[in-house]
C-alpha cells in the first residue's frame, strides 16, 4: 500500500500545469461508425464497426460504443474493443501548443460531467509532448480525471489494488531543470 502511494506521490508530481482542453467540454459529439442506432426515448445510441468518436480535440476509436445521455444533457460514453483488440483515446491538454495524452484498453468510460476517463484491461495512458512520450503508466484499472490530471492506477479491473495480483508500472522522465 505504501509502494502504491509513493506512485500517487510520484505521478501527482510529475504532472505539470497542463490541464485537458477547457473548450472540449462545448464541444458536440461526432461518430463515423458502420452502423448507428438511435433511442430517442432511452437517449441511448449504440455505434458499431470501426466507430471514430470525436468531441473537440478529444479522438477515440472502438469497435462498439454506446452513448447514453442524461436529462442534464452529460454524456456516458463506453468503447468496446472485440476480443484481442483495444480501445484507444487522446486529447489536447492545454498548458502548450502540443501538449496530448493518450491511452489504450479493452474497455474505456467517459463521463463528460466529471471529464473522467477510466480504463479497464490492459490499460496505458501516456503524456506526450510533441508526440514524444514523457510520461507512462500501466496498470489493469487507471482513472484519469482530466480536469486535475489525476492518475489512479490499480492492479485489477474493478478498481482496487490487491496484492498479489499483478504490478502496476509508471516511467516518469526527468523534468528539466529550472535555469538559474
Amino acid at each position: 500500500m505504501k509502494r502504491l502511494f509513493f506512485i500517487y506521490l510520484l505521478l501527482l508530481s510529475a504532472i505539470g500545469i497542463a490541464h485537458a482542453e477547457k473548450a472540449d467540454s462545448e464541444k458536440p459529439t461526432l461518430i463515423d461508425s458502420n452502423q448507428f442506432t438511435y433511442d430517442d426515448v432511452k437517449q441511448v445510441n449504440v455505434a458499431t464497426g470501426n466507430v471514430v468518436l470525436t468531441r473537440g480535440t478529444i479522438l477515440m476509436k472502438a469497435d462498439r460504443v454506446v452513448v447514453t445521455t442524461n436529462p442534464s444533457g452529460y454524456q456516458y460514453v463506453i468503447l468496446y474493443a472485440d476480443p484481442g483488440k483495444l480501445v484507444t483515446f487522446r486529447q489536447k491538454r492545454d498548458g502548450g501548443p502540443n501538449l496530448w495524452i493518450d491511452g489504450h484498453a479493452e474497455r474505456i468510460e467517459y463521463d463528460s460531467k466529471t471529464e473522467i476517463t477510466k480504463l479497464f484491461s490492459k490499460a496505458q495512458m501516456r503524456r506526450l509532448q510533441n508526440d514524444k512520450p514523457t510520461d507512462e503508466v500501466n496498470g489493469e484499472f487507471i482513472s484519469y480525471d482530466s480536469r486535475s490530471e489525476f492518475y489512479s492506477v490499480h492492479n485489477t479491473v474493478n478498481g482496487n489494488s490487491q496484492p498479489g495480483a499483478g504490478r502496476i508500472r509508471a516511467v516518469i522522465q526527468p523534468r528539466p531543470k529550472a535555469s538559474q
